[in-house]
């Protein structure tokens, strides 16, 4: 039996060598440190030294890149975008700024602002066969679904040859139109063609909110609480959707289909639909006309497999930045707009014990980003299923980033993990007479 002992040495940049010993034989693998001070042990030639492979499900361990994107300490409750703080971009950028600094590197200057805001204006529009194709949809289809798929038939629009910086103003510009026109289809109302007198939020929320026969003026405090939450879902490094474009444009397959992916694995209840799962949760409590405290109690009993949800964070070990950020955008949004809605005031109920209850704060089960943003777009008046899209108009730059990063990174091969096969040995076939 193998027995496998790691240790570093140094403690500088150059970290010297990792150390492992196994069946008796010691192998040397360089051990690298990023610009935050995060040490990583380089790998990659495990397998062909040793025959070995490392076991990590979830990859929770594994760095499948480098990258200059985007910095999260857990531990610390910082989130930075390439070095700036969230809280600063989030209380002070537009969201078109943060997809500049994003996708290129640096915040644009006020000229380099403006030619990319004037480039977004040019391509807002989809072209008008694509209606056709939302026509074809039921109209139960989940707007998630709608997106993925007119994302993927993009390509089918224009040129892999085309340059690249173009696709990305592209699907920049034409998220939101292909986002509002999915919502108008769900709810049979004709879609509204964007309107670029208009800021980016705005723009978005006119398409979804407006009708012809009636005047809409999107109110500011909706319009800047969109550009927070958009902000503050930018990017949050090697996440599952992040992941994904990563490695389905390691395949060489083409920016909308990355993208396209990306929507898909954002999807997922355990991802972006979160905030959506917050929702259902607070309709249930609704529903059972039960006090909460019933289902704060359960959530404490580790025998119940309740769970509230929206609170705690897989990364976040202290507390989610976001969601502090997010805290006073709810309030601002809930006292400006005299929302009345029960479910809005199960959820500060809910915050409130999060807040003060030994049991929460003792096991650091904050609310966190999902919590807030849910309770934002409820009282937006957008219906569940459209908060995961709203995820992906904010995810977009990050992917698109990412997808950008990997493209020109001369370390990028296709991704190709491995795995403990835990099946049958070899065995001969039998024909069917004789099982």
């Amino acid at each position: 039996m193998a027995v496998i002992g790691i240790t570093d040495e140094g403690e500088t940049e150059d970290m010297g060598v990792a150390r492992l010993n196994l069946d008796d034989q010691e192998y040397e693998f360089p051990v690298i440190v990023g610009s935050e001070g995060e040490v990583a042990i380089q790998s990659h030639a495990l397998r062909s030294l040793t025959g070995a492979i490392t076991l990590d499900p979830g990859y929770g361990n594994t760095g499948s890149c480098r990258s200059a994107i985007t910095f999260i300490d857990g531990e610390q409750g910082i989130l930075r975008y390439r070095g700036y703080p969230i809280e600063q971009l989030a209380e002070e950028a537009s969201f078109v700024e943060v997809c500049y600094l994003l996708i290129y590197g640096e915040l644009p200057n006020e000229e380099e602002l403006e030619d990319f805001r004037a480039r977004l204006r040019r391509h807002t529009l989809i072209h008008e066969d694509m209606k056709k194709f939302f026509e074809a949809y039921p109209p139960t289809a989940h707007p998630m679904a709608i997106l993925s798929s007119m994302i993927s038939s993009l390509a089918t629009f224009y040129s892999e040859e085309e340059d690249v910086d173009l696709h990305v103003v592209r699907l920049i510009a034409k998220l939101p139109t292909i986002a509002s026109f999915s919502y108008k289809k769900s709810i049979g109302q004709p879609f509204v063609y964007p309107q670029n007198d208009l800021g980016y939020a705005e723009n978005f929320l006119n398409m979804m909110f407006s009708v012809p026969c009636e005047d809409y003026e999107p109110p500011p405090v909706l319009a800047r609480a969109l550009n927070m939450l958009l902000i503050l879902h930018a990017d949050h490094e090697q996440n599952c959707s992040t992941s994904t474009v990563r490695m389905v444009g390691s395949s060489g397959a083409s920016l909308f289909a990355a993208i396209s992916a990306g929507i898909d694995a954002l999807s997922g209840p355990l991802h972006g639909g979160a905030n959506q799962q917050v929702i259902e949760m607070l309709e249930a409590i609704r529903d059972s006309g039960d006090d909460f405290s019933e289902f704060v109690g359960r959530a404490k009993d580790r025998n119940d497999p309740f769970r509230l949800m929206g609170f705690g964070h897989r990364v976040y070990k202290n507390f989610d930045p976001r969601a502090s950020i997010l805290k006073g955008a709810a309030d601002e949004v809930l006292a400006e707009l005299g929302v009345d809605d029960p479910l809005l005031e199960i959820a500060r109920s809910l915050e409130d014990v999060a807040l003060r209850d030994q049991f929460f704060v003792d096991r650091k089960l904050y609310p966190n980003v999902d919590f807030y943003s849910g309770i934002i777009y409820r009282a937006m008046g957008l219906p569940t299923n459209m908060f995961t899209v709203m995820f992906a108009l904010g995810r977009l730059p990050g992917w698109l980033a990412h997808w950008k990063e990997m493209s020109v990174d001369p370390d990028n091969r296709i991704n190709r993990p491995r795995q403990i096969y835990t099946g049958a040995g070899a065995r001969d076939y039998l024909p069917l007479a004789d099982r």
